[in-house]
């Protein structure tokens, strides 16, 4: 499926998203922070420390800091490598597929409402 909008309209759905995340949902969660809980739902496991700071082009601290504000929204869950000690391994949570679920649907619903082509809505 593609979707065809213009950027006025990208910016604008993402807007609406935006701002019917914050009232449905509550947590805002910074961008960087949004993107790491993304890729930790959306990209196949296992997610480690290393891997995302890698994936992001950010340090270690940086992806702890996210982490850290993550787990105690309950978003995640982080567990040391069994096989490796010095690796943390970032874990999906029950609450955290539903936060990103809700915001799914979000989207979803937001992207309903834009016109068409010929100005009517979807």
């Amino acid at each position: 499926m593609s979707i065809d909008l213009r950027p006025s309209q990208a910016l604008g759905l993402w807007h609406a998203a935006t701002l019917e995340h914050l009232r449905i949902i509550g947590p805002d969660l910074t961008i960087r922070q949004m993107a790491i809980l993304l890729h930790i739902y959306l990209a196949p496991p296992p997610h480690t420390v290393r891997g995302l700071a890698a994936r992001l082009g950010v340090t270690k601290p940086v992806i702890t800091r996210a982490l850290d504000t993550m787990g105690a929204m309950s978003l995640v869950k982080r567990v040391r490598d069994d096989r490796d000690k010095r690796n943390v391994i970032i874990k999906r949570t029950v609450e955290g597929a539903l936060f990103v679920e809700k915001l799914g649907d979000i989207i979803i619903a937001e992207g309903r409402k834009l016109p068409d082509r010929d100005g009517a809505r979807a």
